[in-house]
C-alpha cells in the first residue's frame, strides 16, 4: 500500500459521523436544545409574550446577576468545592453600597471599586480556610452565609435604604444609546448584534482551522456550518428585538465581556487548565507540581468579586438595598451551573454551559410567572429540573466508564 492510499484511508477514518459527534457531545448540545425547547414551549403557552422585546429585556435584567455569579460558581465547582454564601454576599455588598452612597454621600466611581474590593476580601477570608486549612467549603461558606446575612440586617438596621444616584442605576437600568440617532429601531444595537455574530463565526472558523492543522478530529462540516449560522442568526434576531424597544442594556454588555473573558480563561490559559486539573484529581495535580492551595484560594476570591458585582447590579436594579436582597440566590446559581453540565465531582463544566443553565432557570421563572403559576409550584418544577440534570450527569458518566 503506497503512502497516498494510506493517508487517504487515514483521513477517511478520521472523518467523524454526525451521530457519533452528537453522542460524544451530548452534554453540550443537550442543554442548548433544552433551552430552545423550553423557550419555544413558553412562547406558545404565553401567546408570544415571552419573546416580546419588553419581556426579553426584563428577562435579561432579571437574570443578569445570576449569570454573572454562575461564571464564578463554575470555577468553584470545577475545582471540587461549593460556595453557599453568594446570596448573602449580594445582600451585604448592596447594603454597604447603600450606606456609602446614600448616608455618606460617596460617589459611584468610589463606591463601585470599594465594593468589588470588599467582595475580593470576603472571598479571600473564606478561601483561606478552605485552601490552606482544608476545612470543607460547605462548612466555611455555610458559616459565611449566616454571617453576611446577619451583617446585612445589622448594616441596614432592618430597613431599606435608597434611592441611589442616577449614575449608579445605569449599571443595571441603563441602555447603550443609539449613536446613529435613529431612535427606533436602535441601529447601534443591530450593528453590535451583527458584529457579535460575525465575530463568533470568525472565531469558530479560526478554531476549526487550527484543529485541522493539528490533526484533531473535528465536528462534521455541515453540522459546523449549520450550528454557527443558527447561533449567529439567533444573536442578530435577539439584537433586533431589543433594538425595537430600548436597545442593548448596559448589563448585557457587562455580561458579554465577562463571558468572553472567562471563556478565554478556562479554554486558553494555563490557569484555567490547572483549575480543571485540581477538580479532576487534586492529589495528581499536586504531585505534578500545581499549587492547588493557591488556585483554590483564587477561585473563592474570584467568586467573592463576582458576587459583589452582582450585589451592585441587583441593588441598582431595585434602586434600593433591602434586608432580603440575595435570599436563595445561591440555590439558583448552583442549580444553573449543574443544569449547565457541571459535574458534582468537579473537573467538568463549561462557561457557556453555566450561562445556558442560568438562562434555562430564568426562562422557566419568567414563563411560569407570566402563566400565573404559584411560587410553590415554581419551586417544585425547578427542583425536579435540577434533579433531572444531576441524574443525567450520573447516568452519562456511568455509561462512559
Amino acid at each position: 500500500m503506497d503512502n497516498n492510499t494510506q493517508s487517504a484511508q487515514t483521513r477517511q477514518v478520521a472523518r467523524p459521523s454526525l451521530l457519533g459527534h452528537m453522542k460524544s457531545h451530548i452534554r453540550d448540545y443537550g442543554m442548548l436544545l433544552t433551552l430552545v425547547v423550553i423557550m419555544a414551549l413558553f412562547e406558545v403557552l404565553t401567546d408570544g409574550t415571552l419573546m416580546r422585546p419588553v419581556n426579553l429585556t426584563n428577562l435579561l435584567l432579571q437574570n443578569s446577576y445570576i449569570i454573572i455569579m454562575a461564571l464564578g460558581m463554575l470555577l468553584v465547582i470545577v475545582s471540587g468545592h461549593i460556595d453557599l454564601s453568594v446570596g448573602s454576599v449580594v445582600g451585604f455588598v448592596g447594603a454597604a453600597a447603600a450606606v456609602m452612597m446614600v448616608q455618606w454621600g460617596w460617589s459611584t466611581s468610589v463606591v463601585v471599586p470599594v465594593c468589588l474590593l470588599m467582595g475580593c476580601l470576603i472571598g479571600a477570608a473564606q478561601g483561606y480556610w478552605i485552601a490552606y486549612w482544608q476545612i470543607p467549603s460547605f462548612i466555611v461558606t455555610l458559616a459565611g452565609m449566616l454571617v453576611f446575612r446577619g451583617l446585612t440586617l445589622a448594616v441596614l438596621d432592618g430597613q431599606s435604604i435608597g434611592p441611589f444616584s442616577s449614575s449608579f442605576q445605569l449599571m443595571s437600568n441603563g441602555f447603550i444609546p443609539d449613536i446613529f440617532g435613529v431612535g427606533k429601531p436602535n441601529v447601534t444595537a443591530i450593528v453590535l448584534g451583527l458584529f457579535a455574530a460575525g465575530l463568533i463565526i470568525y472565531l469558530a472558523v479560526r478554531a476549526r482551522r487550527r484543529a485541522k492543522r493539528y490533526g484533531i478530529v473535528d465536528e462534521p462540516a455541515p453540522f459546523f456550518v449549520a450550528k454557527n449560522l443558527l447561533i449567529a442568526g439567533a444573536i442578530v434576531y435577539i439584537a433586533y428585538l431589543l433594538a425595537t424597544y430600548r436597545g442593548l442594556p448596559n448589563v448585557l454588555i457587562i455580561m458579554a465581556m465577562l463571558i468572553s473573558a472567562y471563556t478565554f480563561l478556562t479554554n486558553r490559559t494555563t490557569l484555567g487548565r490547572r483549575i480543571y486539573a485540581i477538580g479532576g484529581n487534586v492529589k495528581a495535580a499536586k504531585l505534578s507540581g500545581i499549587n492547588t492551595e493557591r488556585l483554590t484560594f483564587f477561585a473563592f476570591v474570584n467568586m467573592g468579586m463576582l458576587a459583589a458585582l452582582a450585589g451592585l447590579i441587583f441593588a441598582a436594579r431595585l434602586n434600593t438595598a433591602t434586608p432580603k436582597a440575595g435570599v436563595s440566590f445561591e440555590l439558583d446559581v448552583i442549580a444553573a451551573v449543574f443544569i449547565g453540565g457541571a459535574s458534582m465531582s468537579g473537573g467538568v463544566g463549561k462557561i457557556i454551559g453555566a450561562v445556558i443553565g442560568a438562562l434555562i432557570m430564568g426562562v422557566m421563572n419568567n414563563g411560569m410567572s407570566i402563566l400565573g403559576i404559584g411560587i410553590e409550584w415554581q419551586q417544585v418544577i425547578k427542583g425536579l429540573v435540577l434533579l433531572a440534570a444531576v441524574i443525567f450527569d450520573v447516568v452519562n458518566k456511568s455509561k462512559s466508564r
